[in-house]
């Protein structure tokens, strides 16, 4: 018997005859995987790092990641409208997106940013955000250590 999703996967083992667990986002993990309560912010392994565009609107900033580049996901058990989290600022409130740019409100940040910044964005839900990529990149530290190709990217058929 096969079993799969995150949020469940720390209680298959009560599942009398479960072979097998597919679930995907554990790896990494997520904002919904935190609200879930399968992890907490320090277990997600996983950010996008976007740069910083524009700043021309005070209290505000646009980054180079929109929905090309993040998941459309909202929160789970939330009205609360925001695509991610930003590690370097957690009251930003990253709040809506075009294809290629995210629009955060800084009014929370506690923190003005400039052109050219870079920020690390922790997605809603990642498993859609890696599949928008041909590549993954593992980093310690600053350095990239390992490219890993998505090879499942745009197989389903």
């Amino acid at each position: 018997m096969s079993g799969g999703s995150t949020p469940t996967l720390f209680h298959s083992h009560e599942i009398e005859g479960l072979t097998e667990i597919r679930p995907g986002t554990y790896v990494f993990n997520d904002i919904n995987t935190i609200r879930s309560g399968g992890c907490a912010l320090e277990n997600c392994a996983a950010s996008i790092l976007a740069t910083v565009v524009s700043t021309a609107r005070p209290g505000h900033m646009i980054i180079d990641g929109g929905s090309k580049t993040f998941s459309s996901d909202r929160l789970v058990n939330s009205s609360e409208v925001t695509f991610g989290h930003l590690v370097e600022a957690p009251g930003a409130k990253f709040h809506k997106m075009n294809e290629e740019h995210g629009y955060v409100d800084l009014a929370g940040a506690e923190r003005e940013f400039s052109v050219g910044e870079r920020v690390h964005v922790i997605p809603n839900h990642i498993c859609v955000a890696v599949n928008l990529h041909e590549q993954v990149y593992g980093v310690r530290g600053d350095m990239v250590e390992v490219v890993w190709q998505v090879d499942g990217r745009g197989k389903l058929q």
